[in-house]
């Protein structure tokens, strides 16, 4: 049975029962505590929590998934990045009766598979063991000796993101793997753990369609399927070693590239920040496993057309926005191999070199640009094990660098006196400006991917698709200045991250904030949180002048900006 069937036959199977076939989500989340989809309950959390959902009580899906939390595992038989989630749910209809009694019809039956065991929650202090799975399993004629007890690290699942819905689980394992884990929602968890239950109980399973078509299709790991294969015989048709001779690289090349697909296809760019910076990740580190087969430049780009090819029915974005992916893909390709020329040199000679430190390892980094990760990666890949000193020595170097140039920073300014934290305040402020006039110029999709202040000007990078015309810069530089001369108060808030998002507060790094916040508000034109210093009126400025607009990276747009 393809993969394809497998999908269309999961969904069949509940929307016979009762349940609305709701198609994927995005793999960016809506919930601002989480970076990535990682589940297939995200876009259904506020119906666990009693919202009306429109789609009914049951739903079914099929959903598109990113997990950072498996990058250092991908390599053995059956973790991914990137996977979709089979998953029925309920909210407030049937629980955990009908849950493992379709769970077990379905394998068993509509699949002809045998279950190896299953598990059920075994209790904790806090919460009591699952005994009614138990009882259904036993009724299904799962004997006592297949149903495993385990404690909250495995069989008690949620919440997604800082808080939300949870409760205990129940799994089914085929082959010694866990192939679908279903999950009881009782209880909600809130930021410091505490327990409560839920007004209504609702049912969130999730099945990996990976993992389903390896026994499906009698194959020893996820990647000998056929959502996989056709990309390893692409690598081997180029590649210096065949497969078998080295199966952790070629799985990683080809999960890394299948994600990066995806995730272009979303809109996100290779940058050094957040998603961005994921994206940077894993195509880097499938770059640099392809040096150890010698593959030839650009060898990705014929990996994301398959991928793009085994896609495109289930998932057309991927096929509408394949130019984009080739492109994205083939300039970070470009980019990291000029970095690698000159930043994987220097990582040799660092680690040989007597007297190796952590200033001469992180002095590399500053140099060269190639963060620790893929640089560690790159040297294994190559085989060159690193000293186990070498990331606190890296770290340490990184610190001493920071010391070196706050000491520079005041020096340059003067000391940090009223004149030097002025200057900062003037351009934080006038950062704000820009930000909320690009917005207002060209569109909300563009989003802040960094930010610089020098005694000398501003920089501001951000998300948008081509170069601006100089009628564009005006304008922007034009409402700059308008916002300038109209003298509105510049008004600081302290509250909760969420709440500060809540009220629309803009916040692009959300990884870098913590619980507490600060909002700055420039009249009704420009809303932020910001721990920088800025102005009380924004009269104080001066005139707002853009000296310079760039590339700054694939899909990413820079100006420079000075104030008169």
């Amino acid at each position: 049975m393809s993969s394809a069937e497998i999908r269309q036959k999961f969904l069949d199977f509940f929307e016979k029962r009762g349940h609305k076939i709701v198609p994927s989500s995005s793999l960016l989340p809506t919930d601002p505590s989480v970076l990535f989809t990682t589940a297939g309950m995200q876009q259904f959390k506020e119906y666990f929590l009693g919202k009306d959902s429109p789609y009914g009580k049951r739903t079914a899906s099929c959903q598109k998934c990113f997990r950072t939390s498996d990058i250092e595992r991908v390599g053995d038989a059956s973790h991914l990045t990137f996977l979709e989630m089979l998953g029925n749910f309920s909210f407030g209809d049937y629980f955990k009766k009908e849950t493992i009694e379709w769970a077990y019809e379905f394998i068993t039956k509509e699949l002809g598979l045998e279950i190896d065991f299953v598990s059920v929650f075994k209790g904790d202090k806090d919460v009591s063991a699952d005994n009614e799975s138990e009882k259904i399993w036993l009724n299904l004629g799962i004997p006592q000796l297949k149903i495993k007890k385990m404690g909250r690290e495995d069989n008690f699942w949620g919440p997604t993101g800082l808080e939300g819905p949870c409760g205990p689980t129940s799994e089914i394992y085929i082959k010694g793997i866990e192939v679908w884990n279903l999950v009881f929602n009782e209880y909600f968890q809130d930021r410091s753990g505490k327990l409560t239950p839920l007004k209504q109980k609702g049912v969130d399973t999730g099945m990996g369609l990976e993992r389903l078509s390896m026994v499906m299709q009698k194959k020893p790991s996820i990647f000998e399927t056929d959502l996989f294969l056709p990309l390893i015989e692409e690598i081997e048709t180029k590649a210096a070693k065949p497969y078998n001779e080295d199966q952790k690289y070629y799985r990683i090349i080809v999960d890394h590239t299948k994600s990066a697909v995806f995730l272009i296809s979303e809109g996100i760019f290779p940058s050094n920040v957040e998603k961005g910076y994921v994206l940077r990740r894993i195509l880097r580190r499938a770059i640099s496993y392809g040096k150890n087969f010698n593959l030839p430049q650009n060898f990705l780009i014929p990996l994301a057309q398959k991928v793009i090819e085994i896609y495109k029915e289930v998932y057309p974005e991927v096929k509408t926005k394949e130019n984009d992916i080739l492109i994205v893909i083939q300039k970070e390709e470009e980019k990291f191999e000029k970095a690698l020329s000159i930043g994987m040199r220097g990582t040799f000679s660092i680690v040989i070199e007597p007297g190796f430190n952590g200033e001469k390892a992180y002095n590399w980094y500053a140099t060269s640009g190639v963060p620790f990760d893929i640089m560690k990666e790159a040297a294994e890949a190559r085989g060159i094990e690193l000293p186990k000193s070498f990331k606190l020595d890296f770290e340490r170097g990184g610190k001493k660098h920071q010391e070196i140039s706050r000491a520079g920073v005041e020096k340059k300014f003067g000391g940090v006196g009223k004149d030097a934290g002025l200057i900062q305040a003037k351009l934080h402020t006038a950062t704000h400006l820009l930000h909320a006039a690009l917005r207002e110029i060209l569109g909300k999709d563009v989003k802040q991917m960094g930010s610089d202040v020098t005694p000398q000007r501003l920089r501001f990078d951000f998300f948008f698709s081509r170069k601006l015309i100089s009628e564009e810069i005006k304008k922007i530089e034009d409402l700059v200045n308008q916002k300038i001369k109209e003298d509105l108060e510049v008004k600081k808030e302290e509250m909760n991250y969420e709440e500060a998002v809540k009220s629309g507060a803009l916040a692009f790094f959300r990884d870098k904030y913590p619980e507490k916040v600060s909002v700055f508000s420039i009249g009704n034109f420009s809303k932020e949180i910001c721990a920088g210093p800025h102005v009380n009126r924004t009269s104080e400025l001066g005139k707002f002048k853009i000296i310079k607009e760039e590339s700054s990276g694939a899909g990413i747009r820079r100006i420079r900006a000075i104030l008169e």
